[in-house]
């Protein structure tokens, strides 16, 4: 017997142990990918679809490395969900898999010992994990000393040009630089373009030497027979939610429904719901214990649906998902295909629809600015750390640097993996590395993101195959037509929507009046942007619980009031008819006995005009307004909490006339505004009429912003 064929003989018996079954054999790719890790060492890229059999391959070249004496196999993933999979997966095949994240820190001495006492086969970590300072000092270097395989899962994410960049998934090529020569590479990914293999085998193809490995890449056909795809275009967000209530009971077998916002997915759920789906919101705001309950419910098809964000995606295994559709496009076929690829893995058709929304475009620039670094802001976090005598938390950052805190985490992330910054324990500091922003790259990413939109509304309006279409935009040369899709066939989705159904819809999207909750805690470090506050807010200074009509991201409502803000005018009549029903149903302890209203410098007519209104309906003294106050430093929109209070402090004050008229008020004041983001402004501006002898301030706004 050859050593190729004793080599085939064994992963042949090593994939059999793993599925359970003595007849099982490679797909095509997957022996090849074995061989080139376990007989060569080699470093292997594999873009194959989602249900392939990735893991098979990792899972079997670990049986064999372990089996000659190489130490536990690697595997960074990207999530808790994926983790839990690989796992239960690995258990089965009789491989000892272990993983240390955010949610198992009680376990990690056990698995410490473990791994001493070469009892693991496998480690699971995310790449958050490898810049922990205790691991990254103590864990880390033993690990890549003893990897017998390192595995990168979900490998597109490593690449600025892919649909999930994480920046520390480029962390992984300074693990790569301090692996022994001969250890083998694995790389996996079911959706990743021409651009983002070139951007992965870069980062994988780097040497402990600093010379350049060879990247051994292994591609398949990524079109999948079972998939049905389709595009049903409808004018407005009520048709859209109306199909959905009418038509989601017969999509074949149970399956996910996707939303582009938080607030889109919970509001679609609460209509589904009413129209008798059994259906569940899973967003990034769900609970890491309910987010289980949830998977488990779908994977057990105790629900129709999830009605989800992209919170629900990689890590999600349900073969026999029978359907996806979204409302609202993704930003790239990339996004758009990764979803889409959860479906029909193990059934003979599973259906995909497409309800693409004209508010899809705004939503893609809210998440691709909110991505990005600038350089303004690196150049400030740079000179916060390197004036700092120790350590800085990314709160006191924040009273540094006029950056929004998930933004900020995001850049320290990237300053971190490119040099320029570290996390060490009680927080970061400056590593005295020469940077410089990379504007050209930043510009590459931003034309990339630019013409993958351009590619997702062309998807929209292809009279091809759209599956052919979405092959295309992955490069795969095996694209051809489907058979099956709308355009090849005719559409095989009803387009009538029963009146009912548009009715519960309008219904539904035509509801009013979202809480609006009362800041309780001012900033940390307020001191040092000279605002003499800190703690609680006191009793006697804070505003009650408020409502708006809507938050801008709602379907219905917030798409009429982004249309309404786009200049100033009086409030039409159709937006009063709201507000009154807002106030109607608000269920405060005390009924308001006056109303004030905000200084508006961008809708002054607005503000006024609906000020003046809800005096008038509601039969309440109209007191004035606020004085606006100029001068004095302004935070920019989206900055944090710290920079946007520092922003509107002290810009309020109440005038001779508004206090004498409110010296002779008893009773909640209404103080009418707008559009409320961070709520700083309704705060500081309740402040200044606590003080001046409101009892009460509950603030009302048209929108919220987010």
């Amino acid at each position: 017997m050859t050593t190729d064929t004793a080599m085939t003989d064994r992963a042949r018996q090593a994939l059999r142990a793993l599925v359970g079954r003595t007849d099982a054999d490679f797909r095509e790719g997957q022996l090849e990918a074995v061989q080139a890790l376990v007989e060569r060492r080699e470093r292997v890229l594999v873009v194959q679809r989602t249900g392939w059999g990735k893991s098979a391959v990792y899972f079997v070249a670990t049986a064999m490395r372990r089996a000659e004496g190489a130490g536990p196999t690697v595997i960074v993933s990207p999530l808790l969900a994926l983790m839990r999979d690989q796992i239960e997966a690995a258990s089965r095949a009789g491989i000892h898999a272990v993983s240390m994240n955010s949610a198992n820190a009680e376990e990690w001495g056990r698995v410490r010992e473990d791994l001493a006492a070469d009892r693991v086969d496998v480690l699971l970590v995310s790449p958050e994990r490898l810049n922990n300072p205790r691991f990254r000092e103590e864990q880390l270097p033993e690990l890549a000393a003893r990897c017998g395989l390192l595995v990168v899962d979900e490998a597109h994410c490593i690449s600025d040009w892919g649909h999930d960049f994480r920046p520390d998934y480029r962390r992984i090529r300074t693990l790569l630089a301090g692996l022994p020569a001969d250890t083998p590479v694995l790389a996996t990914t079911a959706t990743a373009n021409e651009r983002v293999v070139h951007d992965v085998v870069e980062q994988l193809s780097v040497g402990a030497d600093g010379s350049a490995r060879s990247v051994t890449t292994i591609r398949g056909p990524l079109a999948r027979a079972s998939l049905r795809l389709g595009v049903l275009t409808l004018e407005t967000p009520e048709r859209r939610i109306a199909w959905l209530a009418a038509y989601l009971g017969s999509l074949p077998g149970s399956g996910i429904v996707y939303a582009l916002t938080v607030s889109a997915a919970e509001d679609l759920a609460a209509t589904l719901q009413r129209a008798g789906h059994e259906v569940r919101a899973y967003t990034g705001r769900t609970d890491p214990a309910d987010r289980l309950e949830l998977e488990r419910a779908l994977r057990d098809n105790e629900v129709k649906a999830l009605v989800a964000t992209s919170a629900l995606g990689m890590g999600f295994d349900k073969p026999d998902l029978g359907f996806v559709v979204h409302l609202g496009a993704p930003s790239s076929p990339v996004a758009y295909y990764q979803q889409v690829g959860r479906a029909g893995r193990a059934t003979e058709r599973a259906d995909v629809l497409l309800l693409p929304g004209v508010e899809d475009r705004n939503i893609w620039a809210y998440f691709a600015s909110a991505s990005m670094p600038r350089q303004e802001q690196a150049d400030a976090v740079l000179t916060a750390l390197a004036g700092a005598p120790k350590p800085m938390s990314t709160a006191a950052l924040e009273t540094q640097v006029d950056v929004r805190r998930t933004r900020l985490e995001l850049l320290l992330k990237v300053l971190d993996v490119e040099g320029a910054v570290q996390r060490v324990s009680g927080g970061w500091t400056g590593t005295g590395e020469p940077w410089t922003y990379d504007a050209e790259r930043y510009d590459r990413v931003a034309e990339a993101r630019e013409r993958e939109q351009q590619l997702m509304l062309d998807y929209l309006a292809t009279a091809d195959c759209r599956m052919a279409f979405l092959q295309s935009t992955l490069d795969d040369a095996t694209a051809a037509p489907c058979g099956r899709c709308d355009n090849c066939t005719e559409p095989w989705f009803p387009t009538e929507i029963p009146r009912e159904a548009v009715d519960l819809a309008l219904g539904q999207i035509s509801r009013v009046g979202v809480d609006l909750d009362a800041r309780a805690q001012w900033p940390t470090g307020m001191d040092r942007l000279g605002v003499p506050v800190k703690g609680r807010i006191p009793a006697g200074e804070g505003l009650t619980t408020g409502r708006v009509l809507a938050r801008l991201s709602d379907l219905g409502w917030g798409q009429r009031i982004r249309s309404l803000l786009a200049e100033d005018q009086p409030v039409p009549d159709q937006v009063v008819t709201g507000v009154v029903q807002v106030l109607a149903e608000w269920d405060w302890v005390t009924r308001p006995v006056a109303v004030v209203g905000m200084p508006s410098r961008t809708h002054p007519q607005l503000v006024t005009s609906l000020a003046e209104r809800i005096s008038e309906l509601g039969r309440l003294p109209l007191l004035g307004s606020l004085d606006l106050v100029h001068g004095g430093p302004t935070g920019e929109a989206g900055g944090n909490s710290a920079f946007r209070l520092a922003g509107v402090w002290d810009r309020f004050a109440v005038g001779p006339e508004l206090a004498q008229a409110l010296a002779t008020t008893r009773g909640p004041v209404l103080l009418v505004d707008d559009l409320v983001d961070s709520r700083w402004t309704m705060t500081v501006a309740g402040r200044a009429l606590r003080l001046a002898g409101a009892d009460e301030v509950l603030p009302f706004a048209l929108a919220q912003a987010g």
